[in-house]
């Protein structure tokens, strides 16, 4: 989609999930066609094929981890590119119809990870009611409204599309958990870099060879590169073959950066760029927000003093 916004979109449905809240965030989404996929793979063949200019998809859960669909998509499927990220609080509601009570409330509908999250909140303030598990927290917003199950934990969004009462909020046994999503399209130009960016590739090492992922690593130290996450993933190959998605500060218009990537590619089998996009900035940033700031001779004008002098030298200056 090179200079040309997206429109139509796409995401992990059903509906009335986190996805499509966090969808919802993205400015031009509030005025493009947003449509639920059934899976995330569903939801990425359909930029593939065309039929959507972008898709939102869970990367992962600050309880849960890494959502191993999406990573797998992402390393082995045909090429798409990470154009945003958003990162959205799971703040879980309980949802019912009006009218309805909590002493009242007898059953509750809840997707398993979403029971899972919020089991000491159950616990305390519904030990006597039957959790049942449905499929999404969409589906379970649609039971509470039914009539099917008195209550639903769902999301924000959820309870609103359905007309549900909030008898409760922020019903999480960790009250600072987060999902982050990508939004993603087919590979293009990257956005243009804003000081504040993160680059995730998907590296491929070379099995045969000694200290190959000590290797990777050493290429984005000794430049200053940051890694704030590396995730490992089967490849399907055979046991112990792995590709490792990872995700590091910096854009790759970024020299320090640039140079990472081409001693990335001269020391493993195969890496594949996933996208440099803005870092998820929240409206109040705390200190551990900001982003870590390069070692002293490191920074990007430091590599560009240190290519200046070099070609001074290479000129007899």
């Amino acid at each position: 989609m090179p200079g040309t916004p997206p429109t139509r979109f796409v995401y992990l449905g059903p509906e009335g999930t986190f996805s499509e809240q966090a969808l919802r965030t993205v400015p031009a989404a509030e005025h493009g066609t947003r449509t639920p996929a059934r899976s995330v793979p569903e939801a990425l063949d359909a930029v593939r094929s065309g039929e959507a200019d972008a898709a939102l998809v869970p990367l992962e859960n600050s309880i849960g981890g890494a959502v191993g669909v999406t990573l797998d998509e992402l390393a082995e499927g045909e090429p798409l590119v990470i154009t945003r990220e958003v990162i959205l609080p799971v703040d879980f509601v309980l949802g019912a119809r009006p009218g309805t009570t909590l002493a009242s409330v007898r059953s509750v509908a809840a997707h398993p990870q979403a029971s899972t999250q919020c089991r000491q909140w159950l616990r305390t303030y519904l030990p006597d009611a039957v959790v049942v598990d449905v499929l999404s927290n969409g589906a379970a917003a649609t039971g509470a409204a039914t009539g099917e199950y008195d209550a639903a934990i769902c999301a924000p969004i959820g309870a609103t599309r359905h007309r549900l009462a909030v008898l409760a909020d922020k019903l999480g046994d960790h009250p600072d958990a987060v999902t982050r999503f990508a939004l993603v399209s087919r590979p293009g130009p990257p956005p243009p870099p804003t000081g504040d960016d993160v680059t995730t590739l998907a590296v491929y090492i070379a099995h045969d060879r000694v200290g190959a992922l000590l290797s990777v690593l050493m290429e984005l130290a000794v430049r200053g590169v940051n890694l704030t996450r590396i995730e490992s993933r089967p490849t399907g190959e055979a046991l112990g073959r792995y590709v490792f998605v990872l995700d590091c500060t910096g854009h790759v218009a970024d020299v320090r950066l640039g140079e990472a990537l081409q001693g990335l590619r001269r020391v493993c089998a195969d890496v594949r760029f996933l996208g440099s996009y803005p870092r998820h900035r929240w409206a109040t940033s705390a200190a551990g927000d900001r982003p870590v700031p390069a070692p002293v001779g490191l920074s990007d004008s430091d590599y560009a003093d240190a290519a200046a002098w070099l070609a001074r030298l290479r000129r007899g200056e």
